[in-house]
């Protein structure tokens, strides 16, 4: 074999290294410029639909009526806001809390989850509008109210994900435990703990989505009653009076609330399992 016919290969992974960091950079670029393209194209599809149609404001207001309402209305949409972004963050916490801790019973004791399990899931499948009224009438506070009625919403995922993350550890890591004389806690915090953790991060995206629609019915069932509380309080008090430039504002603040808390729990769960978990680490194109 001559030197000419041993082929250098080093131009040839670089190429292949340079296409890759390409497509990753437009990857990156397009998973942000694509959606901010289609929220700007239909608002502009709406802003036109409105205006030559010469739609009037109190059947559907354009884009910039709404921006208005959002800009006059702030000093009423702000604490609005403050009372259901606290209803749905403590909703939240206090799921987590008891979802977690009943999960580990649950995993613990076969009694307990045999005893309790079918009341969680009872408190699932009833209907958070059903149950708003009566809480409202056997609690003094409106803001208690709506806050059991959200947390309802939100326990169940972070029980029923959690539950099943920690009885989805390796067996043979289970077995592995057993030989070397592991106690319950040293299991649950080396073994269990580490399986659930993308059960559970995936529960808290939809308990956190859930919170808020709980957060929402609640106030909306409660200000029925006339106890004004957040966002959806505000809206149903808009829809009352007409004034749809409100309507909308709140309408697209609690969408944005929505999308808020669905971003800050994948963040979480990405800075959780990125360095170790198949579904968070970056794989080659």
């Amino acid at each position: 074999m001559t030197i000419a016919d041993q082929a250098p290969v080093a131009p040839v992974v670089d190429e292949e290294e340079a296409a890759r960091a390409r497509k990753d950079r437009i990857h990156r670029v397009a998973k942000w410029t694509l959606p901010s393209l289609v929220m700007v194209l239909s608002v502009l599809a709406w802003h036109l639909y409105v205006t030559l149609n010469e739609v009037p404001h109190y059947i559907l207001p354009g884009p910039l009526v709404v921006a208005q309402s959002i800009f006059d209305d702030w000093g009423l949409l702000w604490p609005a806001m403050l009372t259901t972004t606290r209803l749905t963050v403590l909703a939240l916490i206090f799921a987590i809390i008891g979802g977690v801790a009943l999960a580990v019973a649950f995993t613990q004791s076969k009694w307990a989850e045999m005893s309790f399990f079918p009341y969680a899931v009872i408190l699932q499948v009833t209907p958070v509008i059903a149950i708003a009224p009566l809480l409202q009438i056997y609690m003094d506070s409106a803001f208690g109210a709506a806050l059991a009625c959200a947390w309802i919403v939100a326990f169940f995922p972070i029980l029923s994900n959690t539950t099943i993350g920690l009885k989805s550890a390796d067996h043979n890591l289970e077995d592995l435990f057993t030989i070397y004389g592991a106690s319950r806690w040293q299991r649950l915090r080396y073994l269990a703990a580490p399986s659930a953790l993308p059960f559970f991060l995936g529960g808290l995206k939809i308990a956190g989505g859930l919170a808020l629609i709980g957060a929402v019915v609640a106030e909306f069932v409660i200000g029925r009653a006339g106890t004004g509380l957040g966002l959806a309080s505000t809206l149903l008090e808009a829809s009352y009076r007409f004034n749809f430039g409100r309507l909308y504002a709140a309408l697209i603040l609690i969408s944005g609330m929505g999308v808020v808390i669905f971003a800050i729990t994948s963040l979480i769960s990405h800075l959780a399992l990125r360095k170790w978990h198949e579904s968070a680490m970056m794989r080659e194109r």
